[in-house]
């Protein structure tokens, strides 16, 4: 039997991402529901967030990112092996996304599928593909995070209408010839199916997400960081070598708890920390590359920039990589 050839790793070539144009104001909720914008800002740390319109599907998103990251990379969509959408809010779980986006990005024929880990599953994917980059099972992929939360969402109800949002994000990957050129980290994951009520879409007639923010607060503000540690160990660098965290966007007080615990343990004061939430809302598994592909664009991360990510939500599913920003 003969196995295909590896290489020593992966690495991110492109990003892209795309968000609808429609604007949803914390004072654009308080006219439905019982809120303000102080009391989201405190909660939270939304200012705004994006969302679709009913003609815009989950797969248009995801293929308008997909273009963007493509054109970065300088790839032509015939140079794509696979395709991987990381999502959790399809409108049915047959077909997945992930041909339909091949399809439409040029790609028709490649391998394609979705994979389901929630919040965490950007960064599920991104290891995924960087494990069938370096085996040799596919020399370029696409890994697509993308959501359409607002069709999951009841819009009166107040712990759920003000976080959530609709977006995705891509990244194409490609081969690393040499050890000094790899790109993407060991990642670090894991589960707790004991938890997996806190957040879960309600088995009755009105098919709506719902999550026990309390529960989930205190999991991620004390499970997450130690994930974070381990990625960084397994790349083998310290936190000192961090230049840039991008954690799930679920909640900026989450966020900023996870960059203390981390400057805890050696992370640098001038770390920089993504807080994409403020203005694009908690969009699931789109929001660690809409994050990045945003500062990227906006200067505040740089090409060769030692960047990591770390997914978490429910599930309970989490994953964390190491990774250097093209």
């Amino acid at each position: 039997m003969r196995l295909a050839t590896s290489v020593p790793g992966a690495r991110i070539l492109g990003l892209g991402s795309a968000q609808p144009e429609h604007v949803v104001t914390n004072h654009d909720l308080a006219q439905r529901v019982e809120t303000d914008d102080a009391w989201i800002r405190s909660r939270v740390g939304i200012v705004e967030r994006r969302v679709a319109d009913e003609k815009t599907s989950l797969p248009d998103m995801a293929v308008e990112a997909g273009n963007a990251a493509l054109a970065d990379a300088g790839l032509a969509p015939s140079e794509l092996d696979a395709v991987i959408v990381a999502t959790c809010t399809m409108p049915n779980p047959i077909p997945n996304a992930a041909a339909q986006v091949a399809t439409a990005l040029g790609a028709n024929g490649v391998a394609a599928f979705d994979l389901n880990a929630a919040c965490a599953g950007f960064s599920y994917a991104l290891a995924v593909a960087a494990d069938m980059v370096r085996a040799g099972s596919a020399r370029h992929v696409m890994v697509i995070g993308a959501e359409k939360l607002s069709d999951w969402i009841d819009w009166d109800d107040r712990s759920t209408s003000i976080i959530f949002a609709d977006g995705a994000g891509a990244a194409v990957l490609g081969p690393a010839a040499e050890a000094e050129q790899v790109g993407v980290g060991p990642v670090s994951w894991g589960s707790d199916g004991e938890a997996a009520h806190a957040i879960r879409i309600l088995g009755d007639t009105t098919n709506k997400l719902h999550q026990e923010g309390q529960t989930v607060f205190r999991w991620a503000t004390s499970a997450v960081a130690p994930v974070a540690l381990d990625a960084i160990e397994r790349a083998g660098l310290t936190p000192a070598d961090i230049d840039v965290l991008i954690p799930h966007q679920a909640n900026l007080r989450i966020v900023e708890a996870i960059a203390k615990r981390l400057r805890a343990k050696g992370a640098r004061e001038d770390m920089v920390v993504a807080d994409d939430i403020t203005h694009s809302g908690n969009t699931s598994s789109a929001s660690i590359p809409l994050a990045l592909d945003h500062m990227r664009t906006a200067g505040r991360v740089r090409s060769g920039d030692v960047l990591l990510l770390v997914g978490f939500g429910a599930g309970l599913s989490y994953a964390g990589q190491v990774v250097v920003c093209p």
